[in-house]
């Protein structure tokens, strides 16, 4: 068999500035209206948005938003395949799932209880939700349901009934991460609740060493290797900081401003980059798992964040005051490997195209003509290419 002598090269005109330091919020043509949760596929173009009787939906990354006829509830939860083909919205009156990126609407044989968060693999198949109570008044316990087919039939998972809040899942639905609030009622204030792991799609859970907390939100990376969680406490008042794992929840770490009401975090799929959002307040941003953070100063009730997969095109929702998004040029790195005994290369799926181009001597370049294949378990473009004696040389071009 030949030698593989290959070198990789990035293109210097992708170098930008520092993802937080860049980001700048416009506000899109989306309604002043009620909306809770937001979703993004992986390259940030399909968006879906949904709160009190209304899901909406954008196929060009906010610039403009449809709605389809769907229940009259309160949505809580909405998440997305990769490619934003398959859509799944769960609120009050239960979970509904689309094929056809929103086109139409179908609804899930699950109990119609108050189900506050949802969440899918790459290729949409495996869904995970979480309800927040059972349906009786007063009792603030849950149970978690998982498919494997995209909705089509359901399955209560072997997971205690809690006062679930929010989910996430890895790439491939294999590795689950699922938050517990607590929500008072009219008489006591309970403690908050804890972090709950899955490493078989829901088939047993694990609680975290987190601490108890009124954990409102959580994301993960595609490996399901780096989460980070939120909490939000009001009724303390006194505020948490921000919780990150880095060992797929195994042990937690407090970083980032404190004395915020969190609402929302998201993450990209390697998890170097994460948002967080509160109630009230600004907007922060981490370019290295959350190690150090900034913010932007620009403060609204901000009620859900989404961000595609190379974390470049990030999308906020206001509650009663729209969405917001920022977009940054996206600067993906290319690497190098071995599949099969082939070369191959491989870039996080930008939220703007690239093209692979190889060159002998880095004057002339020539576009590689093999397709890229999304990898769905980490979300990486993927082109392989077959062995050869010669050296080359590889870059990423925008079109």
């Amino acid at each position: 068999m030949k030698a593989v002598k290959i070198l990789t090269l990035l293109a210097p005109i992708l170098i930008v500035a520092d993802f937080a330091f860049a980001q700048s919020w416009t506000p899109s043509t989306a309604p002043n209206y009620p909306l809770q949760t937001i979703a993004s596929s992986a390259d940030g173009t399909t968006l879906l948005a949904a709160g009190y009787g209304l899901i909406i939906i954008s196929t060009n990354s906010g610039s403009t938003w449809f709605s389809n006829a769907t229940p009259d509830v309160y949505w809580y939860g909405v998440a997305t395949s990769a490619d934003g083909t398959k859509l799944a919205a769960a609120g009050l009156s239960g979970i509904y799932t689309s094929s056809d990126s929103g086109a139409t609407w179908n609804s899930n044989n699950v109990p119609m209880i108050s189900w506050v968060s949802i969440a899918s693999s790459a290729d949409g198949n495996k869904l995970v939700a979480v309800a927040a109570y059972a349906g009786v008044a007063g009792q603030h316990y849950g149970p978690i349901y998982t498919s494997t087919n995209g909705g089509t039939t359901w399955t209560q998972a072997n997971a205690p009934n809690e006062a679930w809040s929010s989910i996430a899942s890895s790439a491939d639905g294999t590795k689950l991460v699922a938050v517990v609030r607590n929500v008072a009622d009219s008489t006591t204030q309970p403690p908050g609740g804890p972090i709950f792991t899955s490493t078989n799609s829901g088939g047993t859970w694990t609680p975290s060493l987190a601490p108890s907390n009124h954990w409102y939100s959580v994301a993960s990376s595609a490996d399901g290797t780096k989460l980070a969680a939120v909490a939000y406490d009001a009724g303390y008042l006194t505020g948490d900081p921000i919780y990150i794992s880095t060992n797929s929840g195994a042990t937690w770490t407090p970083t980032g401003p404190t004395n915020q009401y969190w609402t929302g975090i998201t993450s990209s799929t390697d998890g170097n980059k994460l948002v967080a959002i509160n109630q009230g307040g600004f907007i922060y941003a981490s370019t290295n798992s959350g190690n150090t953070w900034i913010t932007n100063n620009l403060s609204a009730n901000w009620a859900s964040v989404a961000s595609s997969a190379d974390g470049n095109k990030l999308t906020a929702v206001v509650n009663v005051g729209g969405i917001w998004t920022s977009q940054t040029t996206p600067s993906p790195h290319l690497n190098l490997g071995v599949s099969s005994a082939n070369l191959a290369l491989t870039w996080t799926i930008p939220s703007t195209n690239f093209v692979l181009q190889q060159s002998a001597d880095l004057v002339s370049w020539a576009d590689v003509t093999n397709a890229p294949v999304l990898n769905l378990t980490n979300l990486q473009n993927q082109v392989t290419l077959p062995p050869s004696s010669s050296s080359g040389f590889f870059r990423l071009k925008t079109p």
